[in-house]
């Protein structure tokens, strides 16, 4: 006998959300997953660094599969320590609110100082999720700092070999950027574990990972009486339009990876880029680094989501006045607010697509399905 489900109104709306039917019984079916993707063939060369560029759609790149009602979502934490044991309980409750399953990588909860275990057990928890036929997609737990330090020790032949959702944002940049670069597949920068999963945050991934929509991502329009309020504002640095892969995240992990091989080429790009905690001389700093290594005058496009908590000394430029010094000489379409980084409300971004921005709208839209 199965027992009648009690759900709360919110469980009902984010049911609705994500286009679910209510209720979650243990003993419910699950219905049967979508057709696996293509197989890699064997005889099919390694992916090169820098293989995909704008205009040049060689075929090289590969989408995952898309996430359907009863996935199994693998837990891992590639960087940063979980310290408190009860946010994974938390993770697996909320998935399964869902209609998703879930899977702990076996070092999930290790410690090592500020990381969760050991660099070679955080490389091996990512080799056996991306393996493990059983697992559909990979969410990471939480940023924080590490995942730098495995990049060297990861097979991207393998994960190449094995495309999944992988999903995180803050210093999961790491990865998401190393696996477009280097195993040429679409990562996505998203929610990680312990995000604040509402309504807003939850439409986007419900958009972008199980429909497969060509979605625009576009701040909610809360407006008062001298115009757009709070968060959904935005503000366009150089209006215009343009056209590019999207490739970016936490600007801090970003610029530390400059010099390594684990970035793509640059060129034709539209990069978009999000911080938390960083005076503004250090955001000035961070993109003259950018601009120095190359990287700015090369791209199609730039859009700068939320800087929070980025404060600025007296006396001190304006966060605005920083970005429009180093972004509006580019003459390629720049804004600023987009919802990508530290805040509730977040866009789900796949690394990797073609999409086209808007400026002075500030919109990005999709132009391709980011899975299959």
């Amino acid at each position: 006998m199965v027992e009648e489900m009690r759900i709360s109104r919110r469980e009902f709306l984010l049911f609705a959300a994500l286009g679910l039917p209510l209720g979650c019984s243990a003993t419910r079916e699950v219905p049967q997953p979508l057709p696996q993707p293509p197989h890699v063939p064997p005889t099919l060369p390694p992916f090169e660094s820098g293989d995909i560029q704008q205009g040049k759609s060689s075929g090289a790149l590969i989408k995952p599969r898309r996430l359907f009602e009863g996935a199994t979502i693998g837990l891992v934490s590639p960087g940063g320590v979980i310290t408190n044991p009860a946010d994974v309980f938390q993770v697996e409750e909320t998935l399964r609110t869902f209609g998703f399953r879930t899977v702990r990588g076996r070092h999930v909860l290790d410690r090592r100082g500020y990381l969760a275990g050991t660099d070679e057990d955080r490389a091996a928890d990512l080799h056996r999720m991306f393996t493990d036929p059983d697992v559909d997609a990979i969410l990471t737990m939480r940023g924080g700092w590490g995942c730098n330090r495995i990049l060297p020790l990861l097979d991207y032949d393998l994960i190449r070999a094995h495309p999944k959702i992988l999903m995180g944002f803050s210093d999961i940049t790491s990865l998401l950027i190393a696996l477009y670069a280097q195993a040429g597949i679409v990562t996505f920068h998203g929610p990680v574990g312990i995000s604040t999963w509402n309504d807003f945050t939850v439409e986007y991934v419900r958009r972008v990972l199980i429909d497969g929509e060509r979605a625009t991502l576009r701040n909610p329009r809360r407006v008062g009486p001298r115009g757009p309020i709070g968060e959904s504002r935005v503000v366009a640095i150089r209006r215009g339009r343009t056209r590019g892969r999207l490739v970016g995240g936490n600007l801090s992990v970003l610029v530390s990876m400059i010099g390594s091989s684990f970035l793509p080429r640059w060129e034709g790009h539209i990069l978009f880029l999000e911080d938390t905690r960083e005076d503004v001389y250090r955001i000035d700093r961070m993109l003259t680094q950018l601009s120095l290594a190359g990287i700015l005058p090369q791209l199609a496009g730039v859009v700068f989501g939320k800087c929070t908590r980025c404060d600025a000394d007296d006396p001190s430029l304006s966060l605005h006045e920083v970005l429009h010094d180093h972004l509006y000489p580019l003459n390629i379409p720049c804004f600023y607010g987009s919802m990508i980084g530290h805040i509730a409300d977040k866009f789900t971004v796949p690394v990797g697509v073609e999409a086209e921005m808007d400026a002075a709208a500030g919109t990005i839209r999709l132009l391709e399905p980011a899975v299959i």
